[in-house]
């Protein structure tokens, strides 16, 4: 049961799709969301000497608090639009910091919706979206950054491939599941490593006892990538939502993206859920 979402509002121009599409996801499922903006402090250029002028700080903070009142007000109306309870915050935070921060506070939620960085841009929002799958424990829907319709369920997919990850996601992803249209769960027959069926694990007869209306699809990747073949489905299909498991493995204490992942996450055109 999902009944307490925390979102990541971003501060950036144009930044408000992963607020509104949690509105809608809240309004679905009757659910609390808490909208998380977070209050920057002034950046100081590393090769700085000497005396920087108050002012330039000064200003730098001026412009982060307009930023950030301006995604809770933002959030705080459509909130208000959609009639959920909702609860705007503001934190302060440094950039390096605000993603561990934020996967820490995101344990004590049921879901967790963060927006897509976006691609060739060096932005807080990546950190945001790794830290809160590997640190919160808890599922993470990530919002595209073009997404601007609201949730929709009448098809969603399902990746497949017998992991505890994708495993995982399916189980967190089942309150959304239960109130999908169609479900197809696909898996890459060809995949390196995996197994095409798994003896005993059948997911999609798994789901259908669930009462879910479910169809299985195997597919071969042929000479592209995993996470291309399930992108290039997904827009065969017209897939609205995705569920897959979020790979990666640690590396002294920080954790590198699986390539699947990090792919899904850098070309993504449709909302996903992922669990780690």
């Amino acid at each position: 049961m999902i009944k307490d979402i925390v979102v990541n509002l971003s501060v950036g121009e144009g930044g408000s799709y992963a607020g509104d599409y949690a509105v809608s996801v809240a309004a679905a499922l009757d659910a609390h969301l808490t909208g998380l903006a977070f209050l920057y402090d002034a950046v100081v250029p590393v090769a700085a000497t000497g005396y920087i002028p108050p002012e330039v700080i000064e200003t730098q903070q001026r412009d982060s608090e307009a930023a950030a009142k301006a995604a809770l007000d933002h959030f705080a109306a459509a909130a208000s639009r959609a009639g959920i309870a909702a609860e705007p915050v503001k934190l302060a935070a440094s950039f390096a910091g605000a993603g561990e921060q934020f996967g820490l506070i995101a344990r004590r939620f049921d879901l967790v919706v963060v927006g897509q960085a976006e691609p060739n841009k060096e932005t807080v929002e990546a950190l945001i979206a790794e830290s809160a799958l590997f640190e919160s424990g808890r599922p993470v829907i990530v919002v595209p950054y073009i997404q601007k319709a609201p949730l929709k369920l009448d098809r969603v997919m399902v990746c497949w491939d017998g992991s505890r990850a994708a495993a995982r996601a399916i189980a967190d992803a089942m309150p959304l599941l239960e109130r999908a249209g169609a479900v197809e769960v696909v898996i890459i027959a060809n995949e390196p490593g995996k197994q095409d069926e798994i003896a005993g694990a059948d997911m999609g007869q798994h789901l259908a006892r669930h009462g879910l209306d479910v169809d299985v699809k195997r597919l071969s990747r042929g000479d592209i990538d995993v996470a291309d073949a399930l992108l290039s489905h997904a827009a065969d299909v017209s897939a609205d939502f995705l569920v897959m498991g979020g790979y990666g493995h640690s590396r002294l204490r920080e954790f590198v993206l699986g390539g699947v992942t990090r792919s899904i996450l850098r070309s993504m055109t449709v909302p996903t859920l992922m669990s780690h």
